[in-house]
């Protein structure tokens, strides 16, 4: 699915979305010194890959360190490993450094379980690729999850934060 493709089915999913351009960036970093005052949460996308091979998208804000270790734990997972680049455009038909939870319209198979931060959630709006690094998409909350919903990808929610022991998921 192209950007304009991916805002046809915001747009016919009644969702409102506002959009951004700006040079490709591929790290964090480079988003934060590229982005200026735009509002809302920025966040991060994670494509891992499972030891028995399950595939898992880990959305959070951007500032949020993520441990693989306990968030497999968490999920009861196998041990968590990034996914391959040439796995992620298979799958999620996207490349590095585009890595986006709007991505899950291309997983048409359901292989990519999707895992969301409980604390990105409290920001409005999220800012995300729109399926290539050179644009963001500011979007609410809740459309995400109706978006993911509309996917077929439920989310599970889970505190990256959790101060003492493995994050808890629901």
């Amino acid at each position: 699915m192209t950007p304009d493709q991916l805002f046809a089915r915001l747009d016919a999913l009644g969702i409102a979305h506002r959009t951004y351009r700006h040079p490709p960036v591929f790290t964090v970093a480079e988003a934060v010194a590229l982005r200026g005052q735009l509002p809302g949460g920025h966040c991060k996308s994670l494509f891992l890959k499972d030891k028995k091979g399950g595939l898992w998208l880990v959305v959070a804000l951007e500032e949020q360190s993520v441990d693989l270790k306990r968030l497999a734990a968490a999920l009861a997972a196998p041990r968590f490993s990034f996914g391959s680049p040439a796995l992620l455009q298979e799958v999620l038909g996207v490349v590095p450094g585009s890595v986006t939870p709007f991505a899950v319209v291309n997983d048409k198979d359901g292989r990519v379980a999707v895992v969301l931060d409980r604390a990105m959630l409290e920001h409005d709006p999220l800012n995300y690729h729109p399926l290539e690094n050179d644009k963001t998409t500011a979007i609410a909350p809740a459309d995400l999850l109706r978006f993911l919903d509309a996917s077929g990808h439920k989310p599970r929610i889970v505190d990256l934060a959790a101060a003492a022991g493995a994050p808890t998921a629901v």
